[in-house]
């Protein structure tokens, strides 16, 4: 018999306060707290490159646009798609919950790429430097689903187990901590080869490493995490995983690119070395 004792007892409320009718919850603030900690990342990025500061405004915009879009259709359309097709007007209700992370994935590489357009700006500029702010995003957002007691893992025996008392008394995975950790951690790598070797990588490496270090680590998760969709029980591979693949190996093409691209241009500068 479980020793519920040696357990974490969750029983955390997703609201923070209430005021009358409205109330303020832990989500709503830590994915506010992912866009502020991301803006004022990305107007020291700006400084550091001398770009106009201003800028950072407008790519906020098209961030928070590209984010809440993107994760609810492809929450929508991944994990749900029979109901939202057949009822269109609840994919607009975002108050009901339902974002899906490879879906704002989609949404922010879209919306970057009209921003990179309307700046005269090639698109791997921005990616290779918004993905040090989306991967601190991810730390943020993971917290707040931690708070609402959602995206729970599978049942679990470890000492750091969680007994997420508003869905049931078993201790699990508390997948969305892993999640958040990692996440933090991948901020933390890609910030110090921006700041301290930015000059060294080319356009496109920051992109990959992202890519490949957030969808690999969300793949290998996925094992013990519950599935979101009933139709995902059957499935060998869950459909988070199932989209983890794809970017994963696109984050693989874009860094051998990287160094392809690299190799030819140091041997364009040999040769013109040779040919003075």
């Amino acid at each position: 018999m479980l020793n519920l004792l040696a357990y974490i007892t969750w029983n955390v409320s997703p609201e923070m306060f209430s005021i009358g009718p409205i109330s303020v919850r832990w989500y709503g603030l830590l994915f506010a707290s992912a866009f502020i900690f991301g803006y004022k990342v990305m107007q020291w990025v700006y400084k550091q490159e001398n770009k106009p500061v201003s800028d950072v405004e407008q790519l906020t915009v098209y961030m928070i646009l590209g984010t809440v879009i993107g994760a609810r259709l492809g929450h929508c359309l991944f994990y749900n798609p029979d109901f939202y097709l057949s009822n269109p007007l609840e994919i607009l209700k975002v108050w009901k919950g339902g974002l899906a992370s490879h879906g704002a994935a989609i949404g922010i590489i879209t919306s970057l790429y009209f921003f990179a357009k309307k700046k005269k700006v090639t698109p791997l500029w921005i990616l290779d430097r918004i993905v040090i702010v989306v991967a601190s995003g991810g730390f943020f957002i993971r917290l707040g689903n931690l708070f609402n007691s959602e995206i729970i893992g599978k049942p679990a025996e470890v000492p750091w187990a969680f007994i997420f008392t508003r869905v049931d008394n078993i201790p699990r995975h508390p997948a969305q901590l892993y999640e958040s950790i990692a996440a933090f951690i991948v901020f933390l790598i890609l910030f110090f080869l921006y700041k301290n070797k930015r000059d060294k990588w080319n356009d496109g490496f920051l992109f990959g490493m992202f890519l490949v270090l957030i969808f690999t680590f969300r793949f290998f998760v996925e094992f013990l995490k519950e599935v979101q969709s009933g139709f995902e029980a059957e499935m060998i591979l869950d459909m988070g995983q199932l989209l983890s693949i794809p970017f994963v190996i696109l984050g693989i093409i874009f860094i051998v690119r990287s160094f392809k691209k690299g190799k030819s241009m140091e041997g364009k500068v040999s040769t013109k070395k040779a040919a003075s």
